[in-house]
């Protein structure tokens, strides 16, 4: 996640990284050294002869903006609000605080005004600065088209079962005798951040809290042995009687948002009964797309097929994007 941002922030038009931290190992070595590249682009240069620094307020600039935070959650459970407390805005991936009811869970496309939280937040908790969160990378490979099927017709449940790429877990987390010829029916916490963050994405904000979308929602999480690219079968029950063209009509043509990083269309429906595949559709639109294909009516609503690329829309873009979002929004 880490690199993935590197990768993404060093071309972008709006963001100029400035500073890197990390763990107290890898404090004041060179992004170089301390960071393994394992990404297939080539290292930035001048970002790999940076020296990295703490993880600690007091080791980062002042005039600094906004930060991207790929921490693990139990570190940016205990680092993120003092961050936020000094004054910095932090755009986070990381699990912790995402259904707290004052920390916004965005989708820009999808959720933009959560983003508004914020307000709520600096109130409540006295500090100058934020905390803002993209959800899980499994999350957001279903959210777009079930928030197209919602605001067109009603969503009353969800039924989802994942086959999530390698990547999801990081670099050392399956190994290879564990995946290899091999399907592992069980990802830890997984379920839970789905069938809990895709109704807080999906609930709605009255300027002072949101309310949950009220839909019952059951997760099936996977890993396989895909390297990038998160596949998910998705049932959803509908409040209206909705046939397969009209499901795929309103996920095409569902909005994208006006950020640098959001494509257009942001939803690509294939007509083929055999896509997406992590493998041919993970990078459209620089990873940012998703992916719907095989839908189906069902006796209470829709059956489709939904793809994201995990560590692009799923993670370091999604931050990315919800940077966007916080510019645009003047909260930096």
């Amino acid at each position: 996640m880490g690199q993935r941002l590197v990768q993404l922030l060093d071309p972008h038009p709006d963001f100029e990284i400035a500073a890197l931290t990390a763990s107290e190992d890898s404090a004041g070595t060179s992004y170089r050294e301390a960071a393994k590249w394992r990404i297939d682009t080539p290292i930035p240069g001048h970002v790999a002869e940076m020296t990295v620094g703490a993880t600690e307020p007091e080791a980062v600039p002042d005039d600094i903006d906004l930060l991207f935070s790929s921490l693990p959650s139990s570190v940016g459970e205990a680092v993120e609000p003092d961050f936020a407390e000094a004054g910095y805005v932090v755009s986070s991936n990381s699990s912790n605080f995402r259904t707290d009811p004052d920390v916004p869970l965005t989708i820009p496309e999808v959720n933009p005004d959560h983003v508004d939280l914020i307000d709520v937040q600096r109130e409540q908790r006295g500090w100058d600065g934020a905390l803002l969160k993209n959800p899980n990378c499994s999350t957001i490979t279903m959210v777009p088209p079930l928030a197209a099927l919602e605001e067109a017709f009603g969503v009353e449940r969800v039924d989802v079962s994942t086959l999530q790429a390698v990547s999801g877990a990081g670099y050392s987390g399956v190994t290879s005798m564990e995946i290899i010829d091999n399907a592992i029916p069980h990802i830890g916490g997984e379920e839970a951040k789905m069938e809990t963050e895709s109704r807080k994405l999906l609930g709605e904000f009255d300027g002072t809290e949101v309310e949950w979308l009220e839909a019952d929602v059951a997760a099936s999480c996977n890993r396989i042995p895909t390297l990038d690219g998160h596949l998910e079968n998705v049932w959803a029950d509908l409040a209206m009687d909705v046939s397969a063209e009209e499901a795929a009509e309103a996920m095409a043509t569902y909005p994208s948002a006006d950020l640098h990083s959001s494509p257009d269309p942001l939803i690509k429906v294939f007509e083929e009964p055999d896509r997406p595949q992590p493998r041919l559709d993970r990078n459209r639109e620089d990873g940012m797309q998703i992916s719907v294909g095989g839908i189906q009516e069902t006796e209470t609503g829709i059956q489709f097929n939904t793809l994201a690329h995990n560590t692009l829309r799923g993670a370091a873009g999604a931050s990315i994007l919800n940077g966007e979002l916080l510019l645009e929004k003047g909260y930096i």
